[in-house]
């Protein structure tokens, strides 16, 4: 089956047909870099992380782009507030992005290229749309003028005679008050770089456009990012680029938020819960669970309690995965191949949601068969939840998660040495042949939402259903 995508300049879901057959090229709109990350930013990049992942299954060569933006707007004010050099500033959240992306298992992309890094390839891309009449120099700003291009807000759905478009601090000299800043004009104490049209510093959108067109050429394949960047960022991105003559990307996807009582979360509204601090209350592979299976377009809605059932419903499939590798008595390689319902389901609008379906459905089939001591089908079935997860960067037994018990919420190691030492008492019981005790305890912990297992290495205990 043909993979198939929602495009939203489209508006409806697409075949996906390469540039380059076997080849899929994606630029994803990265961090901002003043501040460090809350899980609405690494949610964009988890799922873009099993876009890419899914391609690779399918046999795609794949190069993926996510910029930094390190220099804007709010850079250059934390800068001033905190009486730090914008570059620190920036250099220390790009990290924190970075160990957040890693600490949720997404792959490093291909190319992670710096705003500032790129000034000469804005310069060239700034004087090729003055040339050809799209943009023009003013007060040491350069303004791209949206009259000349009439395909401008086609991708948001807007009219121009309806867009209002608020004049940015120091941006003087506009012909029309919707034309956007590509450069913006050097202030005092503020970073700038020479240019033929005076010392200043870049445009957000302008730095997009210049890097997709250096890493992924005059046309790729895929651009992705956040809802909130349909307008104006992207919609300014293309204006930039096809005026200059790039046909720019073929297809739109846009990820969903996470929302905090209904709002998207964001730093300036207080309700953003940082990465850094999620990664020592909860296991990171329970993270990526929780972002990662919704469904790109679906928002959601951030509470504790969704986590608890996000980690109980994982600790099922961690579980089944352990139980058939002590009775298997060994790894359990994935099979090559995942199950046709679940590639089904990802080829359609990368329909995770329905994908895991099918890893619960092969997960409980596997158990059913460890009931009937059948080794073989067992053994068969974790084959293809390691295919699945894997796909999903959910594998419990793939390296990127070693340790992933130890870098998790650091009270999971006080119960576990409080329910060993409850264990340890149960064990006592049953050696000394005193079954109502040791029954007793077990009940005990079942009603504290705990599952005892008894294995031939030992009780074991996992989180249960709530």
């Amino acid at each position: 089956m043909t993979i198939r995508l929602y495009d939203t300049g489209a508006r409806q879901i697409r075949d996906f047909v390469p540039l380059r057959p076997g080849c899929v090229s994606i630029y994803l709109c990265g961090a901002t870099v003043q501040a460090p990350p809350h899980i609405g930013h690494i949610r964009s990049g988890l799922n873009f992380d099993i876009l890419r992942r899914w391609f690779a299954h399918r046999g795609y060569e794949v190069t993926f782009v996510r910029n930094v933006t390190d220099i804007d707007d709010k850079i250059i004010t934390k800068s001033a507030d905190q009486g730090r050099p914008w570059w620190a500033i920036g250099y220390e959240n790009e990290r924190a992005f970075n160990a957040g992306y890693e600490a949720l298992g997404c792959l490093p992309p291909t190319y992670e290229p710096r705003a500032t890094g790129h000034v000469p390839e804005m310069i060239e891309m700034m004087r090729g749309l003055i040339e050809r009449g799209h943009a023009y120099a003013a007060d040491g700003n350069v303004y791209f003028d949206v009259k000349s291009f009439p395909d401008y807000l086609r991708l948001s759905n807007q009219e121009l005679e309806n867009l209002l478009q608020p004049a940015g601090e120091g941006e003087t000299g506009k012909r029309d008050p919707r034309d956007f800043a590509m450069w913006k004009a050097a202030r005092p104490g503020e970073p700038s770089w020479e240019t033929p049209w005076g010392r200043g510093r870049p445009g957000w959108h302008l730095e997009c456009s210049a890097m997709a067109h250096k890493y992924l050429g005059r046309a790729f394949d895929i651009h992705g990012g956040g809802l909130d960047l349909i307008f104006p960022h992207h919609e300014n991105e293309i204006a930039q680029a096809k005026a200059y003559g790039d046909d720019f990307a073929t297809y739109w996807l846009h990820n969903a938020w996470v929302t905090m009582s209904g709002e998207k979360m964001s730093k300036s509204l207080g309700n953003s819960v940082l990465v850094s601090e999620m990664v020592r209350r909860w296991r990171p592979i329970v993270l990526r669970y929780y972002l990662g299976t919704p469904h790109y377009r679906s928002m959601i809605e951030y509470s504790e309690e969704a986590l608890r059932e996000a980690e109980s419903a994982f600790a099922r499939i961690e579980g089944f995965v352990q139980r058939v590798v002590e009775k298997a008595g060994g790894v359990v390689e994935a099979a090559a191949e995942v199950p046709p319902a679940f590639a089904e389901a990802m080829d359609d609008d990368l329909g995770v949601p329905q994908a895991l379906a099918v890893v619960h459905t092969t997960v409980r089939q596997g158990n059913s068969a460890l009931a009937a001591d059948d080794k073989e089908a067992a053994v068969a079935r974790l084959a293809e939840v390691r295919a699945m997860l894997g796909v999903l960067g959910l594998d419990p037994l793939d390296e990127q998660w070693a340790g992933d018990n130890e870098r998790g919420d650091d009270l999971h190691g006080v119960v576990d040495t409080l329910v060993g030492l409850v264990l340890q008492q149960r064990e006592a019981a049953r050696a000394r042949k005193d079954w109502a005790t040791a029954d007793a305890i077990r009940d005990q912990l079942g009603q504290s939402g705990l599952v005892i297992e008894d294995s031939p290495q030992g009780p074991r205990w996992t989180l249960g259903p709530r």
